[in-house]
């Protein structure tokens, strides 16, 4: 028999169906409960709400385990490149080499910007926040993308529509950067593969060529894989929402965008940073601060340290730790900050405060030491956070509307004011 949930409302019994994931997740399936009893379930921030069945990205939070299409983490993130993961993502299967090479191509040849866009970056005033700049950017792409905006796309027309996203953001996030500094805008080149090409239109000159350092670019392509995907997150909840009203991919993803901007949500490393340089501000006593954060009486908190859903580790966390290891040892940078963020680190790996409450150096905490290290602005961190979020965006996206999921619609509780007379404004 399937298994059942019962819910006693006064003298009646009503029973609920339990669905079960193919990780043996449990959920109890409320889809028909206000039909059936006039009753809706109440969870603020749906922390216990599951919107959708989904197979792209599975997560444990107890175990610290995190696969993407059923692969774990720690494999993709050693054996793959970023384009590789984004297919996974996209279309449900590693690529072969032939299908990689052809993935490239399409993207290759879709990398350039109309030329009227650059026009949009003119208009940002100077100190335009880059996050505000590429919410708009991505969604102007509506103006030169007429397909996207069909309710009803075909297969087609969906996929061109992904290709020019995947292939335009690199020089998008690029090109904000560029313009930050006032520097000229490097195209991107053919001939180089997606990360490198993404670094060598974000450090370029125009007058030369630069060298891309193998390391760097193994950084970040494993940066890019952890932030690929994790599940029903706040943008990522909104990206499906928001397509779930038919509205295009570019807009949708806009939407995640301003999701992605709240500092609860992809500002953590960037918090990260501004501590960093606030103990440096006050002379650098990590000491000092290590005891602020086990005063309970003191509002200081350790940014980077520990996760809302990873209970005992955060599984990424590892991976990206020799990633920032081997950046800071080949680039040798002599950087205050950063040594603070190391001695940090070893208090919170070896102090028993720590280590018992489970305050692990997560992710954000070694993603924004990296971006710090390669000569990123702090502003551009969550930039750099939606250029890795993308593939797993555009995955939700594209499941949402093959699955055919109706439009999003919370209900609510009412707990307003009843029956209010009306005043005339001569007597208010």
């Amino acid at each position: 028999m399937s298994e059942t949930a019962s819910i006693n409302l006064g003298e009646k019994t009503y029973e609920l169906p339990v669905i079960t994931g193919t990780e043996n997740e449990k959920a109890i399936d409320i889809s028909k409960l206000r039909d059936q009893t006039g009753y809706i379930t109440i969870d603020s921030g749906f922390k216990n709400t599951g919107s959708t069945k989904s197979a792209i990205t599975y997560l444990d939070g107890e175990q610290g385990i995190l696969k993407y299409r059923g692969y774990p983490i720690e494999v993709l993130a050693e054996k793959c490149s970023f384009l590789e993961v984004a297919y996974l993502l996209i279309y449900g299967d590693l690529p072969s080499q032939a299908a990689l090479d052809e993935f490239q191509r399409e993207l290759s040849y879709h990398a350039l910007l109309h030329e009227d866009m650059k026009k949009f970056y003119d208009g940002f005033p100077s100190k335009a926040h880059p996050m505000g700049q590429l919410c708009s950017l991505v969604s102007s792409l509506t103006a030169f993308s007429p397909e996207s905006l069909n309710p009803n796309p075909t297969q087609d027309d969906i996929n061109l529509t992904v290709l020019k996203l995947l292939a335009k953001m690199p020089t998008i996030v690029s090109w904000i950067h560029k313009g930050s500094l006032g520097e000229p805008f490097i195209y991107p080149q053919n001939r180089l593969d997606y990360v490198s090409n993404f670094m060598h239109m974000t450090f370029g000159q125009v007058t030369h060529e630069i060298d891309i350092d193998p390391v760097v670019v193994d950084a970040m392509n494993k940066l890019l894989i952890l932030h690929a995907d994790h599940e029903q997150n706040c943008s990522t909840s909104t990206v499906r929402i928001v397509g779930s009203s038919e509205c295009n991919l570019y807009a949708s993803i806009s939407a995640g965008i301003s999701a992605l901007w709240g500092p609860l949500h992809g500002g953590a490393n960037q918090a990260v940073i501004e501590m960093l340089e606030k103990i440096k501000d006050d002379g650098g006593d990590t000491d000092k601060w290590i005891a602020k954060a086990k005063d309970k009486n003191d509002n200081f908190r350790l940014m980077g340290f520990g996760h809302r859903v990873y209970k005992n580790f955060d599984p990424r966390a590892k991976i990206i730790k020799k990633a920032c290891d081997d950046i800071l040892a080949k680039l040798g940078i002599n950087d205050p900050v950063l040594e603070i963020a190391k001695r940090l680190e070893e208090a919170a790996l070896s102090d028993p405060y720590f280590v018992e409450r489970k305050l692990y150096p997560n992710v954000d905490f070694y993603s924004g030491i990296i971006y710090r290290a390669l000569g990123f602005p702090t502003d551009m961190f969550t930039v750099l956070f939606a250029l890795g979020r993308l593939p797993g965006w555009i995955a939700q996206w594209k499941e949402m509307r093959e699955n055919k999921e109706p439009i999003g619609r919370p209900r609510q509780v009412y707990v307003g004011a009843v029956d209010r007379d009306f005043v005339e404004m001569a007597k208010r």
